[in-house]
This record gives C-alpha cells, sequence and structure tokens, in this order.
C-alpha cells in the first residue's frame, strides 16, 4: 500500500510547474533525495550513502545503498598509516568503498571511482524526526530548483522592458511583484519626482539578475538610457526592424533627454521615424517618462554637423572646432542663447555629453557666454578677446521720450541723467532748509500761546471794557 496519496501528488506537481516553473523531475527528484535522507536516519549505519527511487504513478519507492570502487592507491586500510606528509589517501570504510577485486566479481568491468549499488529492505514508516528531515530536504530542494527556473527565464531577459505591479516600499527601494519573482527597483534606477501607489502597474528595464547567499535577486531600472531606448523600439517599427538605429543618447532622468538616430535606409527619415505624425510617437514615450522631454537629432559623421544637431533646438550660426583640444567654439543668435545653453545650461551640457566635445557658446557680438568641460559641466567664464571686442564696440541706447526712435550716444544719455539727477538734489536741499528754519520757528509759537492762557480776565484793556458795558446797556433797554 502505497503511502502518499498519489492525486495529491501529481496535483501538487502540477501547480508548482505552472505557478513557479518548476519541472516534475526537479520536485520528484527533491522527494527522492528527502526519502534518501529520512531512511538513513531512520535505519542506516554511520556513513552509508543511501539511494531513493520514487515512481509517482504507482506510489512505489526503492532503496539501495552505493559504494564506490577503489583500491590501494586511494584509500588506506585498516591500520595502515600514512607514508608521508603527501599521502591524502582517505580511510578505507566499508560502508562506502568496495575494493576493486570485490567489485569486479559483482561486476567484470567495474572501474576505479565507479559506483556499485546494493539493494536494501523497503520501508515505508518513518519516525517523526526523519519525516522532520526529509521535509527540510524537499524546501532545500525546491527552493534551489525555484532559483534556477528564475535565473533561467529572467537571466536571457537581461536588457528587456518587463511589467509589474507595486508591492511593497521599503527604505526608498521599490519592490515590483513579475508574477512569478519579485524584483527591486533601487531608489538610484528611480526617476526623481515619481510617486508610486501600492498595486499600481509599473514598467522598467531589467537590468541584471544577480545570485547571493541570501537568494536571487532582480535589479530593474527606469533611469538607465537602455530603457528610453527599448521604449522607442516598442513604439517605432523602423527602429525594431533595424532600419533605423540609435547611435548616442544621454539623459537626465525626469528632467530631459537627447537620443540621436541614423537610417540606414535613405528614403526613411531617422527624425520622423520617432517623433512620429503629430509627435504621436515620441508623445507616448514621454507621457511613459512622466513628462521627460526629449529631443531627437540626426546623427552624422561629420563632427560640426553632429553638434549643430546636438544643441537642436537652438539654431546654429557658425562652428569652429580645436580638433586638437576636442572642442568647439558655438556661435548663436542673441535670441538664441538661451535656447542653446538651456535651464541651468541643461541644453548644452547634454550636448557635450552626446557629442563627446567641449563646447562653447558664443554670441553673435563675440562675447562667450556659456561652455562645457569634458565632463559636460558647464562654465560661464567670457575669454579675454572676447572682453576686448566688447570694449571696442561703442555702445548705443534708444531714447525711451524719442517720438522717432533717434538712436543716441550713451554719453549724451548719461550726461542729460545727471543734470536730471543735480536738479532733483537740489529742489530737495531747498525744502530742507524752509523745513529747518519752520523748526526754529516753532518754539517762540509755542510761548505766546502759553502766555496768553495764563493771563487773567481782570487784565483786560479798557477800552474793551467800556465796550462790553456799553453793549450791556442797550440790551438793558431792548
Amino acid at each position: 500500500m502505497s503511502t502518499f496519496d498519489l492525486k495529491s501528488l501529481n496535483s501538487a506537481l502540477d501547480e508548482l510547474q505552472q505557478e513557479r516553473g518548476i519541472s516534475r523531475e526537479s520536485v520528484i527528484d527533491a522527494l527522492s533525495t528527502a526519502l534518501a535522507a529520512a531512511y538513513r536516519r531512520e535505519y542506516g549505519k554511520r556513513g552509508q550513502i543511501i539511494r531513493a527511487n520514487f515512481n509517482p504513478q504507482t506510489g512505489e519507492m526503492e532503496f539501495r545503498q552505493a559504494k564506490i570502487v577503489v583500491d590501494s592507491s586511494l584509500v588506506r586500510m585498516e591500520g595502515e598509516e600514512p607514508t608521508s606528509d603527501e599521502d591524502h589517501r582517505s580511510r578505507f570504510n566499508p560502508e562506502q568503498h568496495i575494493m576493486l577485486e570485490d567489485a569486479r566479481r559483482i561486476k567484470k568491468d567495474s572501474t576505479l571511482d565507479e559506483e556499485i549499488s546494493f539493494p536494501l529492505e523497503s520501508r515505508e514508516d518513518f519516525g517523526r524526526i526523519a519525516a522532520q528531515a526529509a521535509k527540510q530536504v524537499i524546501m532545500q530542494k525546491v527552493r534551489e530548483a525555484e532559483r534556477a527556473s528564475i535565473i533561467s527565464e529572467y537571466g536571457e531577459r537581461e536588457g528587456e522592458i518587463v511589467t509589474g505591479h507595486v508591492q511593497r516600499f521599503e527604505r526608498g527601494n521599490l519592490y515590483v511583484d513579475l508574477g512569478r519573482a519579485t524584483a527591486i527597483l533601487p531608489y538610484d534606477e528611480q526617476i526623481p519626482g515619481e510617486r508610486y501607489r501600492q498595486g499600481e502597474r509599473v514598467r522598467a528595464l531589467l537590468l541584471r539578475v544577480d545570485e547571493g547567499v541570501r537568494g536571487t535577486f532582480i535589479r530593474l531600472s527606469r533611469s538607465h538610457p537602455r530603457f528610453l531606448t527599448k521604449l522607442f523600439e516598442t513604439e517605432v517599427p523602423e527602429m525594431a526592424s533595424g532600419v533605423v538605429e540609435v547611435k548616442g543618447i544621454v539623459r537626465e532622468p525626469g528632467s530631459r533627454a537627447k537620443i540621436a538616430v541614423k537610417s540606414n535606409d535613405e528614403h526613411v527619415d531617422p527624425v520622423g521615424a520617432l517623433v512620429g505624425q503629430r509627435g504621436v510617437r515620441v508623445a507616448v514615450v514621454t507621457s511613459e517618462l512622466g513628462g521627460e522631454k526629449i529631443d531627437v537629432v540626426e546623427w552624422s559623421e561629420i563632427a560640426g554637423d553632429y553638434v549643430k544637431e546636438a544643441l537642436k533646438p537652438a539654431q546654429v550660426l557658425g562652428i569652429e572646432l580645436f580638433e586638437e583640444e576636442n572642442r568647439a567654439v558655438v556661435q548663436v543668435a542673441e535670441d538664441q542663447q538661451s535656447l542653446a545653453i538651456g535651464r541651468g545650461g541643461q541644453n548644452v551640457r547634454l550636448a557635450a555629453r552626446l557629442t563627446g566635445w567641449k563646447i562653447d557658446i558664443r554670441s553673435t557680438g563675440g562675447q562667450q557666454i556659456a561652455g562645457t568641460d569634458e565632463g559636460g559641466a558647464k562654465t560661464d567664464l567670457p575669454s579675454e578677446a572676447s572682453a576686448e571686442e566688447g570694449e571696442k564696440k561703442e555702445p548705443v541706447e534708444v531714447k525711451a521720450d524719442s517720438a522717432e526712435g533717434v538712436v543716441v550716444p550713451k554719453d549724451e544719455v548719461i550726461e542729460e541723467m545727471k543734470e536730471k539727477v543735480m536738479e532733483k538734489l537740489a529742489d530737495v536741499a531747498g525744502e530742507k532748509e524752509e523745513l529747518e528754519d519752520e523748526m526754529d520757528a516753532a518754539p517762540a509759537v509755542e510761548e505766546e500761546k502759553a502766555s496768553a492762557a495764563e493771563t487773567p480776565a481782570s487784565d483786560e484793556a479798557p477800552a474793551e471794557k467800556t465796550a462790553k458795558a456799553k453793549k450791556k446797556k442797550e440790551k438793558d433797554a431792548e
């Protein structure tokens, strides 16, 4: 009678194969190893090599003891001492070894290091300790098989886009459920400013599969330049077929990116293929990257043309290359300065990284307004030559009160402003003197008011008294 419920066992084998990708053979092998460990624990002797064979269809178990064929050159017999320090022969163990002469009595063509097995009595009853040992062996074997399956599947997909759902957050890292495995999106591989919610769908580049002591780790990235390339490949059939080729790409994730493309077919416009009709293709990629701006430029073998393209959307008037210094001096119009430099020097910095050239931006007057070093870092120091040219050029200014907009030399404007300032100062000085006089006269006026208030009614003048008496008599008569 079988110890196993064969129906449940086969159902579990199918479930493991479908959900975790572990083959039936791997699980049956793990089960056989576990049965051998349980048998050795319960009925075996110390040093025995036990092999088990399990039939999932019938539930029958077969146990065998294995011995390795050896001779005196491989083992030392009991009581024999090592001949020298370099004698690395192991001690003969009758439970593990069998001498060549004895092995050939059983099997005539036996050779050294060959394994010969002998049948053992079948057992179906195992104790609690043996069952626990078997369980641990099965779990370990299943984990190893699952790890090998994950490495085999996802190791072949390195550099491709995978889709999963946000599982949890831990110390800034994002754990993504890919179905059969859990991947990690590290904080430094995320796009700055992006926020995720649990259960939200997320797409990322499968960067690599790391196998360590604690398990297998699948690392994802959304900030890698290759992620942008793969997104375009899904939207642009010309890229997937190889007609349009990516020659260079640089990114500042979440802010701006530049991608240089080349067409292997003269009838296909590489820039138009990536942008799409009314910009629909590049808009889809921009939306996936959270609004990251993308500049698509055409690659050129001519360094000067390539630098001009890389500085787009700015229009370049002229360019001068210094190949020994690997430096390019670019001249732009004054109204194109902000476009050529970009916010915080971003446009010129990305262009320098894309082309590999150090780029200096100069205005039409010859003044250097921005530049980059070898690493694409922005510099704002004007050159000596441009400063001298700026001094030689006569500055002019348009008078704001001129009806016809007459251009007046700047010196006359300054003199006129000086005269106005002096008049204002004179007016202020006059007002200050009047204010000081009023402040000096204020104490005398206050003293007069105080003396008038202190004088009694009896001290009034005689004329005033006579007038008051007359008015009183007239009032009485009436």
